[in-house]
C-alpha cells in the first residue's frame, strides 16, 4: 500500500465522456444520423430501445457540466466529436453551426482552466458512409482524412491533446464480429478488414496533424487485453500471451511498426487483411502518447482444443454492475506490460471506472456511492505503484464525469460520478465526486 503517496506536480487528474453518451440534441443544428442513431431503432438491440436522442443534453447544458468540473478541480476533460455533427454526410460540406457547438464547449473549458483533450472518433460513424461500406471498405479511412483535418483547422488552436480513434477494438470486433455494437454485424472477414482500416484511419489522422504542423500532442487510445495465466504451468503462460494477440498486438503491434502478429494470422487462414503499400508505415507514425483504457483483466487457460490453445475460465473477484471483475492488479500488471513494449512512451490512463446501481436518497439531495469510492481507491493506489516503478504514467481520465448512455445497455447502467436523473436531467454529485475532489486536491491519501 501507498499510503500518502504525493502523484507527480503535473500529473493531470481528468473526466471523460463521449459525444453520443452525453450530447442528445440528435436532430439540431444540421445533425444527421450516425450508425448508433440507426442501430437504436433496430428491435433488439439496445435496452428498451433506448437511444441517444437527448442522452444528458450537454449539447444544451455543457456549461453546467463544465462549471461542475471546475468544483471537482478537474484538470482536464475528454471528450469526442461527433462526426456526424461536423460533416453531417460523413464527407462533403462541412456543418458550421456542428462546428461551432465545439468552439463554444472549448471556450468555456479554458475560461475555467480545464484542458481540453479531443478524441476524432468515438464509435459515431455517420450513417451515409455505413450505407456506403463503413469501415470494412478503405474509403471510409480516406473520408477520415478530411474530418479530422475539418476538427484539426477548427480547434487546434486551443486543444493541447488529441486522441485519434477510441478503443478500435470495439469499433470492429465488437461490432462486425460478435455484433453487440453497431452496426451489429457478425462477419469475420469485414471485421478484419475493419480492423487494418481503422488502424489505416489513425495513421491517416497522424499525418494530417503533422504536415498540418498543427501545436499539441497526438496519440491514440486501445483498450488492451492481458489476461493471465490461471496457474504458474509454462502452457498456461503461453496460452496467456497468445490471448493478448489478437485484441491487443493486432492494435498495438502496428503502431509500433510491427506489423501485424504472425502467430495469431497463421491461426486464421481464413483471413485477408487489405494492406496496400505505404498502409503499414503511415499506421506506424510517431505518436506523442498511448492512451490505455482499463476495466477489468480475465484469466485464461491452455486448451490444446481451442484455435489459439486458450480459453477463458472463472476467477473469484467480486463484479460492478456490468458483470466485470474488479481487478486493481491487473491495471498494474498491464501498465507495466505496456511500458515494456512502448519502450518509454508517455502513458496516460484514458479510461478507468465501475458501473454501480446508484440511487438517490430520498430528499434527492445526494447518492451514496462507497462501492465505486473502493474501486477508484484501489486503481489509485495501482497508478501510484506504476509510477514509484518508474512507468510513464502521466495522467488519468475517469470515466464516467456523468451517467450517460451506456451502448447497449441504454440507460440501465450508471458509470458517472455525477447522477444524472433522465427524468429532468438534474445533476446530482455522487459522494464519488467529492471523493475525486480530494484526491485531486491532495487531500486524501491512496
Amino acid at each position: 500500500m501507498n499510503t500518502g503517496f504525493s502523484f507527480p506536480s503535473d500529473f493531470i487528474w481528468g473526466t471523460a465522456t463521449a459525444s453520443f453518451q452525453v450530447e442528445g440534441a440528435a436532430r439540431e443544428d444540421g445533425r444527421k444520423p450516425s450508425i448508433w442513431d440507426t442501430f437504436c431503432r433496430e428491435p433488439g438491440r439496445v435496452a428498451y430501445g433506448h437511444t441517444g436522442d437527448v442522452a444528458t443534453d450537454q449539447y444544451h447544458r455543457f456549461q453546467e457540466d463544465v462549471d461542475l468540473m471546475h468544483e471537482l478541480g478537474a484538470h482536464s476533460y475528454r471528450f469526442s466529436v461527433a462526426w456526424p455533427r461536423v460533416i453531417p454526410e460523413g464527407s462533403g460540406a462541412i456543418n458550421p453551426k456542428g462546428l461551432d457547438y465545439y468552439h463554444r464547449l472549448v471556450d468555456a473549458l479554458l475560461e475555467k482552466g480545464i484542458e481540453p483533450a479531443v478524441t476524432l472518433y468515438h464509435w459515431d460513424l455517420p450513417q451515409p458512409l455505413q450505407d456506403a461500406g463503413g469501415w470494412p471498405h478503405r474509403e471510409t479511412a480516406l473520408h477520415f482524412e478530411n474530418y479530422a483535418r475539418t476538427v484539426f483547422d477548427g480547434l487546434s488552436d486551443r486543444v493541447g491533446r488529441w486522441i485519434t480513434i477510441n478503443e478500435p477494438w470495439c469499433v470492429t470486433l465488437l461490432s462486425h464480429l460478435l455484433g453487440r455494437h453497431a452496426p451489429g454485424m457478425q462477419d469475420k472477414s469485414a471485421a478484419y478488414r475493419a480492423i487494418h482500416h481503422v488502424n489505416l484511419a489513425h495513421g491517416i489522422a497522424l499525418r494530417v496533424f503533422r504536415e498540418g504542423g498543427y501545436s499539441g500532442e497526438i496519440g491514440t487510445t486501445l483498450n488492451l487485453t492481458t489476461p493471465r495465466p490461471a496457474t504458474t504451468r509454462e502452457e498456461d503462460a503461453l496460452a496467456a500471451d497468445r490471448a493478448a494477440d489478437r485484441d491487443s498486438r493486432m492494435f498495438l503491434d502496428p503502431l509500433l511498426g510491427k506489423g501485424y502478429p504472425e502467430r495469431h494470422l497463421a491461426a486464421h487462414p481464413d483471413v485477408e487483411l487489405p494492406v496496400e503499400n505505404g498502409d503499414m508505415e503511415l499506421i506506424a507514425g510517431k505518436i506523442d502518447f498511448l492512451g490505455i483504457n482499463y476495466y477489468n483483466e480475465q484469466v485464461v487457460k491452455f486448451d490444446p482444443e481451442a484455435a489459439e490453445q486458450f480459453t477463458s475460465v472463472p476467477s473469484f473477484y467480486p463484479e460492478t454492475a456490468m458483470e466485470w471483475p474488479i481487478v486493481p492488479e491487473g491495471l498494474y500488471r498491464q501498465l507495466h506490460w505496456v511500458a515494456a513494449q512502448t519502450n518509454g512512451l508517455p502513458l496516460y490512463v484514458t479510461e478507468n471506472g465501475c458501473a454501480c446501481d446508484d440511487v438517490m436518497t430520498r430528499d434527492g439531495s445526494r447518492v451514496h456511492d462507497p462501492d465505486r469510492i473502493d474501486y477508484l481507491r484501489k486503481h489509485f493506489r495501482v497508478l501510484a505503484r506504476a509510477i514509484e516503478d518508474g512507468v510513464p504514467l502521466k495522467g488519468y481520465y475517469l470515466w464516467s464525469l456523468i451517467d450517460n448512455f451506456e451502448w447497449s445497455f441504454g440507460y440501465t447502467r450508471r458509470f458517472g460520478i455525477i447522477f444524472c436523473d433522465y427524468a429532468d436531467q438534474r445533476r446530482v454529485p455522487k459522494d464519488s465526486y467529492y471523493y475525486y475532489r480530494e484526491v485531486i486536491a491532495g487531500n486524501e491519501p491512496v
